[in-house]
């Protein structure tokens, strides 16, 4: 029985690919000494998957920035504004976050999430008239790298169907499933070239063929697929599916001429036996049985269990064992968790990050397998007394708690009033100039700030020395909101680690790691908290800062509150109970923190939700249920407040169209969205359904170091203005400040207010 693996974390244990590409960015290496960093990546991460016993080990899954981008040039449907750049990493990293040097002034491609993860991939653009060209470069580089080392190593691509579904059409008229019929004979190549360069087995992922399909895209799939086989039929392939179940896609699936079919038995356990009964014979199947989203052990009867049913349908021969998805989505390693204050040493026990996975895929094999049953008592014993010991633990359960959300009524899901009086109250409490600006909440979070916090965290930095410089900062950046004539102000958030983390901390029943991280977007890394047991809030956890930073001026000041779907999704959540449960409990501990920040004198509070369409489940049937109880968590945490309080919120990267009622049915006062890379295009779906509050649409892409200039903000204001009313316009950047520096916020800040002055001029 073989083992696989569909994809490895790259970041490096210790975030090395970070630390190389920013470097990069900084000018202070060059592109030879990225291209070594990635190297030794690779090498250790091959070696890792070899030395765990997996059989089949990715390549092409290693990116500097993106899978998806990386197949786009692998494609070369590079869009025609970054030609003017030579090819290599200047050209590649332009396109994801955009260029501003010697004369050029490049924006980035688009971003959005990856299915409902929180990670984010660079949207393809297609045009009408679009052109394919092979540049097997990257994914035969990597095969041979493999080969070296002595790695039979399983190229790993992103099927055409999806890659084309994964795009979006950048002019009107035509579907970008047309494309089809040009982008085959590349990934033809693409094959062939691969190989000629010695692969015999080769990954191609296709997710959405697990969602709902029509009919054009279900013939797409027969179409790509028997071209595939037809253009190099020695190629073996297994097509990789996950997030969801195949349901009605089954037997379009089983029927596609595959070596392996790959099913993720995590989220759709279910999906095995409707698959079994209609499976040809010479297809084989890939159980994707070792969650590959989040980080509790495995629990190796249950997976055995599958296993063997599998394998008395197939034969030991056509089965394989690997992760549900790739383990991208997980930190490194349990072993590098040693603070026991952090992740204390029993819950540590039942977390199993992406090298235990590794383990755990091999154990599940090895113990399916003839010679490894006098070895099957024992890790079963051994198993079941880390799950056991999990259920019944009492870190996990607190009654308060669950009696708390139980005696939640319909009022504690409503303002006191609607919005058109909550309106007028609020403006007669702000008094906000038409077009108020604003920014979604933090500043940059300097070398010096992190340095702060890490001397604090050592004992280096005493408490009272380290609040004394944090509300330093946070006075420099009110006093720079002031100069500027920033209407609804921020302190800057300089306390805070992560927007989820630095909740997570001061929440019971969460802990942290101290290497967890995962990889967001580039070299953007987060270290999700662990949700393991019943949520509730110590104390005040932001009151402190907030009420400091209103003290020192005469503006209104927003308290800046992380959301409970956000929280939810953007950490590793127990799965032990309905995520709905979890949220609610998140949501009277936001609700609690929004009446000490009302009641310490703070006249604005948001609530950020970016992870609000993230949670969407990916078939349309299963979406009312979890729209529900989204909205009710929000609508949980923000109705404790009176009237006059004007509650934001904040969503980015995300399509709004199929939910937008439900946005509606939030009914914050004021939502912030991303749309500058868009150009303002996300906003149709606002005007479409006449959205009644107020909108800040984005008009400075922070994911990006070029400085936008007063004309070309000015210019999304205007298309902003064709779908919202001027009197509900607010103005602000897509997102938090966190990751530029303060040289370029200063500029990019002082523009927009520029174009906001400008636009009131043209409006009075």
């Amino acid at each position: 029985m073989l083992t696989h693996n569909l994809g490895y974390p790259r970041i490096g244990r210790h975030r090395e690919l970070k630390n190389a590409c920013e470097r990069y960015w900084a000018g202070q290496s060059g592109a030879e000494e990225l291209a070594a960093a990635g190297m030794e990546l690779r090498k250790a991460h091959w070696q890792a998957q070899q030395q765990a016993g997996i059989d089949l080990i990715p390549c092409n899954d290693f990116s500097f920035y993106d899978q998806i981008l990386d197949m786009t040039l692998a494609l070369g449907a590079i869009p025609p504004r970054y030609a003017q750049l030579a090819a290599g990493p200047e050209r590649y990293f332009a396109m994801a976050r955009g260029y501003q040097k010697d004369g050029i002034d490049i924006i980035a491609m688009e971003m959005t999430k990856w299915f409902d993860t929180n990670y984010h991939y660079i949207v393809p653009e297609f045009s009408r008239a679009q052109n394919f060209r092979p540049d097997p470069s990257k994914v035969i580089g990597e095969l041979a790298e493999a080969k070296a080392l002595g790695i039979g190593a399983k190229p790993v691509l992103i099927g055409p169907v999806s890659y084309l579904l994964l795009g979006k059409e950048k002019e009107p008229g035509f579907h970008r499933m047309e494309l089809l019929e040009g982008l085959l004979p590349v990934y033809s190549d693409l094959l062939k070239a691969l190989h000629q360069a010695g692969a015999d087995l080769v990954q191609i992922d296709e997710p959405f063929l697990a969602l709902d399909l029509d009919d054009l895209t279900r013939a797409a799939y027969r179409c790509a697929f028997a071209r595939i086989r037809d253009a190099v039929p020695e190629l073996k392939v297994i097509l990789a599916t996950y997030f969801e179940a195949l349901r009605d896609n089954v037997t379009l699936a089983a029927g596609l001429p595959v070596h392996a079919l790959h099913l993720d038995l995590v989220r759709a356990p279910e999906q095995l036996d409707p698959l079994l009964a209609v499976i040809p014979r010479g297809l084989s199947l890939s159980l994707g049985l070792v969650d590959g989203r989040n980080i509790w052990r495995n629990d190796l009867s249950v997976s055995l269990g599958v296993v063997e049913r599998a394998v008395t349908a197939l034969g030991e021969q056509r089965v394989m064992v690997a992760p549900s998805c790739s383990l991208l989505h997980v930190p490194y390693d349990c072993t590098m968790e040693d603070d026991a204050e952090l992740l204390p040493v029993q819950i540590r026990s039942w977390l199993a990050f992406a090298s235990q996975k590794l383990d755990e895929v091999s154990a599940i094999a090895s113990l399916s397998a003839k010679q490894g049953q006098a070895d099957r008592g024992r890790r079963l014993a051994e198993n079941r007394g880390v799950i056991e010991s999990r259920r019944g633990s009492a870190l996990i359960h607190k009654p308060q708690v669950k009696a708390r959300v139980e005696a939640v009524t319909a009022q504690d899901l409503r303002r006191e009033s609607p919005f058109a009086i909550r309106q007028r109250k609020q403006q007669q409490a702000l008094k906000l100039p038409l077009f108020p600006t604003t920014t979604i909440g933090s500043f940059p979070q300097t070398a010096q700030i992190r340095k702060l916090r890490s001397q604090l965290s050592r004992g280096k930095l005493c408490e009272t020395a380290y609040c004394a410089a944090l509300e330093h900062e946070i006075e420099q950046a009110i006093r720079f909101q002031e100069e500027i004539g920033m209407d609804l102000l921020v302190h800057g958030e300089f306390e805070r680690n992560d927007m989820v983390q630095y909740f997570g901390e001061q929440l019971e029943g969460c802990c942290f790691t101290q290497n967890g991280w995962v990889q967001s977007f580039g070299s953007r890394c987060v270290r999700p908290p662990v949700i393991y047991g019943d949520v509730e809030r110590k104390g005040p956890m932001t009151l402190r800062w907030s009420r400091f930073a209103q003290s020192l001026t005469g503006k209104p000041v927003k308290g800046m509150l992380t959301g409970p779907v956000t929280m939810l999704q953007w950490s590793f959540v127990r799965d032990d109970q309905p995520r709905r449960d979890t949220a609610m409990q998140i949501a009277l501990a936001i609700r609690d923190e929004a009446s000490d920040l009302e009641k310490g004198g703070l006249a604005a509070i948001q609530i950020d939700e970016p992870a609000f369409r993230e949670g969407l489940p990916l078939r349309r049937s299963d979406r009312d249920a979890y729209l529900q109880w989204a909205v009710d968590s929000f609508r949980l945490a923000t109705s404790s407040v009176r009237d006059e309080t004007q509650i934001h919120t904040h969503m980015c990267y995300s399509e709004f169209n199929d939910i937008i009622v439900n946005i509606a049915a939030m009914d914050a006062d004021v939502i912030t969205i991303e749309t500058s890379r868009s150009q303002m295009e996300l906003l149709q779906a606002f005007k479409d359904f006449q959205y009644p509050n107020q909108i800040g649409p984005g008009v400075y892409d922070i994911h990006s170091p070029r400085i936008p200039s007063c004309e070309e903000m000015l210019e999304l204001l205007e298309r902003a203005l064709q779908s919202v009313p001027k009197e509900r316009l607010w103005v602000n950047p897509d997102c938090g400040l966190k990751t530029r520096g303060w040289e370029e916020t200063r500029a990019a800040l002082a523009n927009m207010m520029a174009a906001a002055r400008r636009l009131r001029e043209m409006h009075a």
